[in-house]
């Protein structure tokens, strides 16, 4: 059981929304603006597998709350092998989905710093200004983060509901004609959800620090399960919305589609929402900054990951976990550096979102081989969800599962030398 001290459901449930209404509600629209309402097959797509894979990490945590999410729960099931490939996906997906945010959050600074959608140097400093910023934020320790996390959402939530509600008022259908038209409906279904499925990333948040939990058993279910559905609520309407208000050969090239649509709506008002962006990509990061030090710490101290993962500092933050996880984001946003804003995020959320689908569709089967009790209705949704995540992998792209392909098998090197030197100890 967590600690009566830990952060209870409405932290909890901040978390879960925090770290998926982020950067990609803010950039999608753009993103998506080239397939028009192609998009929307995507959204639907992505949301039911979104909450088909909340319903998995609810009824996990229900059974046994683990500390370390998707990478305990894998371990658990499938032993140390397989753990280490699900926790080793799993960080590769944060600190390249990190590395996304602190892009985003970059971008939504150039509505009011023009310099920066127009100088990638001044921009790649500015984005690593802000990675260390939140790490040294999250250095502070889980509850400061927490308390940071719940601000965030609370500050940045209601000009989002605005966008969904009153942006519908300037919406105009044909401005969702796609681009270019796909070849099928199945490949327009599969790449838009492979995009998409980047907003819902973070789903599992609350299930990374659940020894930070009070009463982990409950409160990590409720908040998985609201926080997922309320959020592709608020994606799907502010999404198509935005999209709605300008032609896609306008949209897929704006790096701040959100405060493009709110000065559309409401002149100089409009800064208001442009404000809202630049906190959402803010507490994204910091809310993804948290579980990059959890995950391999968690896993450190299962003898996984290297040992140095695992030391905390006083406040009980895992610090050389956070600081070589923001040393890589940095390198990631170096070496992406001369692409435009825009172009980099992209890169970027397919590369993360693959890796992230690793440690999901290893959790899909988890639940199933936890499980005491294997009931018809529990292998048809663990297979429905399976099936799910290999649909959005092949939705990544080939270039894409190639490139991350060969970043799941450098960690494999890593997980033998650790178990022969940790044999040579024993």
């Amino acid at each position: 059981m967590g600690s009566t001290k830990g952060i209870g459901f409405w932290p909890s449930l901040s978390l879960v929304m925090g770290n998926m209404i982020g950067s990609g509600i803010f950039l999608l629209p753009a993103t998506l603006a080239i397939y028009g309402q192609w998009s929307l097959l995507g959204w639907a797509l992505s949301t039911a597998g979104a909450l088909l894979l909340a319903r998995t990490f609810a009824q996990l945590s229900r059974q046994k709350a683990l500390n370390g999410g998707p990478y305990a729960y894998a371990r658990l099931a499938f032993g140390d092998f397989v753990g280490f490939i699900a926790a080793w996906a799993y960080w590769l997906s944060i600190w390249i989905g990190n590395a996304a945010i602190a892009v985003a959050l970059t971008a939504s600074f150039s509505a009011f710093f023009p310099i920066l959608n127009e100088n990638n140097g001044v921009a790649a400093l500015t984005t690593l200004a802000f990675i260390w910023l939140t790490t040294g934020l999250n250095v502070l320790g889980v509850r400061s983060a927490a308390i940071f996390q719940s601000i965030t959402t609370v500050l940045r939530l209601l000009p989002i509901l605005l966008i969904c509600t009153w942006g519908f008022t300037g919406f105009q259908w044909h401005n969702l004609s796609a681009v270019e038209r796909p070849d099928s409906i199945l490949q327009a279904a599969l790449g838009t959800a492979a995009l998409t499925l980047w907003s819902f990333l973070g789903i599992e948040s609350v299930t990374v620090p659940a020894a930070e939990v009070r009463n982990p058993e409950r409160t990590i279910p409720l908040a998985t399960w609201w926080g997922t559905l309320l959020s592709a609520l608020i994606f799907v309407l502010a999404c198509t919305a935005v999209m709605g208000m300008f032609p896609a050969s306008v949209l897929q090239s704006d790096a701040t589609p959100f405060a493009s649509a709110a000065f559309l709506l409401w002149g100089e008002g409009g800064n208001w929402i442009a404000a809202a962006t630049c906190i959402a990509c803010l507490g994204a990061l910091n809310g993804w900054i948290l579980l990059q030090g959890q995950i391999p710490a968690a896993a450190a101290k299962d003898g996984l990951f290297p040992a140095i993962f695992a030391h905390k500092n006083q406040r009980g933050a895992p610090v050389l976990a956070l600081v070589i996880s923001s040393v890589l984001m940095s390198g990631m946003v170096l070496f992406n550096f001369s692409s435009a804003l825009q172009a980099q995020f992209q890169n970027l959320i397919l590369l993360a979102t693959l890796a992230n689908l690793t440690p999901y569709a290893l959790c899909s089967v988890a639940e199933l081989a936890i499980s005491k009790t294997k009931s018809t209705s529990l292998w048809l949704r663990s297979m429905a969800t399976f099936v799910f995540t290999l649909a959005a992998i092949i939705g990544c792209g080939w270039l894409v599962i190639w490139k991350g392909s060969l970043l799941l098998v450098a960690g494999v090197p890593i997980y033998f030398l650790l178990k022969k030197w940790k044999e040579k100890s024993d």
